[in-house]
């Protein structure tokens, strides 16, 4: 590597890891990446899965920050750390945390050090139903402004102000104790820069928009008279959060001295402000106006930018929101998504497993380590098993049909409470077909995103895929391919998320006049396509029909 490449670091906090991707801002030739899991949420701490709560712990983000950025730059060709002109980041979202008034979450101090409401509630955490449903319920009825319309006008138990509410309600020490509260993909950018008043630090358009009801129709955040309304509670707070918001190719700042020694980079470093993991996949995936970028994992997200209008923004309903500058600055970023995608095919897994976890050592007699070996061979040969006897049933066989809504409904209409189901079993209903219905299903809720943009008036002129899903399975892309009936092109890029990033690093950085040049630059264009099939599509709207009405069934009759 010439001494005068100029380098990016893309870092890609997921659900269950955080990735260090370094990449040559010339043309986004990747040099060395390194993945580090999070040790306190792998362990489960902090979660309850049967309450629906998932919180992680800040030392896990900070901890694995700093070991993944040393063990990628250890990988990379000696003299990239001095090479190194920017730092992107994306996170999930929304995943807010209660921080004090140096804007420290408060499970870094010692007094809520093992308190769950103390550390961010991560993106699937859904014990804010109720608080969701109460914001639903005010915005519609208290006479004053709408504050959803451009969140799809239904506020979810997965964004900014319920989780909110839901631990002031639940816990006074937090109450007391919580100045304000920040996005993780704002806390990473700030904590790098030395810059984390809750006052000052630089706020992500794209978390305040999709998540927080933030829009300059209305100056920022929903008014003080509505958050009151909502919950006395909440007086106060809109003044100690944020009135402005940034794009994700604005500078945060340059890395502070303190994090430039441990991570032994230089200290003119710049640090850009951070988004959404999906929103910047979405960068990475090349996406254009008018594509829809799926990102395809334990979750989805469907990204789409459009033009702003020049007669002004027309709502568009039950999505996750639209925001100026969310994906791409001076482009209209509209996302969508499904609450349960690869977390169902998990969840089956999980079911097939518990005689194997449970019973295997005790009754073979086998010692601890044969029982463990055992255990993680047959985990790990569940899933392809099952794909690949799933794939030779035919069409409408087997009769099974799913609701994949296991971890409620996040569009079309957020609705966090609603239940999964499974319908059409007979004694014959082995695995395999019960797996395919399932694949089955999470294709159909995709196709009921695609479907809704289209009647609302949204083009979408081609679907890019990325994520684990479709670089593991064949299968289950050709079901999404052939039940939307849409080719779906594979981003080449394994780390697309940290590859949008790294893109919005180097714009930050200077590197590049706009996000757009860098895309074109950095980009690694596509390596595969599903192309749906004519007869198979035919017979999937046929189906799709049915799950519609056992959907609405199910919506209507069996919601708590």
């Amino acid at each position: 590597m010439a001494a005068t490449e100029a380098c990016v670091i893309g870092l890609d906090f997921g659900t269950d890891s955080v990735r260090a991707l370094i990449v040559r801002a010339a043309d986004g030739r990747e040099l060395a990446t390194a993945v580090c899991p999070y040790p306190r949420w792998k362990q489960g701490e902090y979660c309850d899965a049967a309450a629906n709560r998932f919180r992680q712990h800040p030392l896990d983000y900070i901890e694995g920050l700093e070991t993944c950025i040393k063990n990628a730059l250890a990988k990379a060709p000696a003299g990239t750390a001095a090479q190194i002109k920017g730092i992107g980041i994306d996170t999930t979202g929304s995943t807010p945390a209660p921080v004090d008034r140096d804007g420290a979450p408060l499970a870094l101090l010692s007094e809520f050090a093992e308190n769950p409401n103390a550390m961010f509630v991560l993106w699937k955490d859904h014990t804010a139903i109720r608080e969701a449903e109460e914001i639903n319920r005010l915005a519609k009825s208290w006479g004053g402004v709408d504050y959803t319309q451009f969140e799809g006008g239904v506020y979810s138990s997965e964004w900014f102000w319920s989780k909110i509410l839901h631990v002031l309600r639940e816990d006074a020490a937090i109450r007391t104790a919580a100045f304000s509260w920040v996005e993780h993909c704002d806390w990473i950018p700030a904590l790098l820069t030395g810059n984390t008043n809750p006052i000052t630090m630089k706020r992500s358009r794209c978390a305040a928009g999709h998540k927080a009801m933030w829009h300059e129709l209305w100056q920022g955040l929903p008014g003080e008279e509505f958050l009151v309304r909502l919950d006395p509670l909440l007086k106060g707070l809109r003044e100690r959060l944020y009135r402005h918001t940034f794009t994700g190719d604005q500078a945060a700042g340059t890395l502070s001295p303190a994090w430039a020694e441990r991570l032994g980079l230089n200290t003119d470093v710049v640090v850009a402000v951070g988004a959404f993991d999906a929103h910047f996949g979405a960068v990475g995936a090349e996406i254009e106006p008018n594509t829809l970028v799926k990102v395809m994992g334990t979750s989805t997200c469907d990204m789409i930018t459009s033009g702003m209008p020049a007669q002004g923004e027309r709502c568009v309903a039950g999505i996750c929101g639209q925001v100026d500058g969310s994906i791409l600055p001076g482009q209209l970023g509209l996302e969508a998504g499904q609450s349960g995608f690869g977390d169902i095919y998990a969840w089956f897994k999980d079911v097939l497993m518990w005689p194997v976890e449970h019973l295997l050592g005790p009754e073979l007699m086998l010692d601890a380590d044969t029982t463990q070996r055992l255990i993680n061979k047959i985990d790990g040969l569940v899933i392809p098993a099952l794909s690949e006897k799933a794939a030779a049933i035919a069409i409408e066989e087997s009769g099974v049909l799913a609701v994949d809504w296991m971890n409620g409904r996040r569009t079309p209409d957020a609705n966090q409470a609603l239940k999964g189901a499974i319908a059409g079993l007979g004694l014959g209903s082995d695995a395999p077909r019960i797996f395919r219905a399932l694949v089955e299903a999470t294709a159909f809720g995709a196709k009921a995103i695609v479907d809704r943009f289209i009647r609302e008036g949204v083009e979408i002129n081609s679907v890019i895929a990325i994520g684990g899903i479709p670089r593991k399975s064949p299968f289950i892309m050709q079901v999404t391919a052939d039940v939307i009936n849409r080719p779906i092109r594979v981003a080449a890029s394994e780390q697309a998320c940290a590859l949008g990033s790294a893109m919005a690093a180097a714009a930050a950085a200077g590197l590049y006049r706009e996000l757009s040049a860098a895309q074109k630059a950095m980009g690694s264009g596509f390596d595969a396509t599903y192309i749906p099939n004519p007869e198979n599509a035919q017979k999937y709207q046929r189906i799709y029909e049915r799950y519609q009405k056992l959907g609405h069934f199910i919506e209507q009759e069996l919601t708590d």
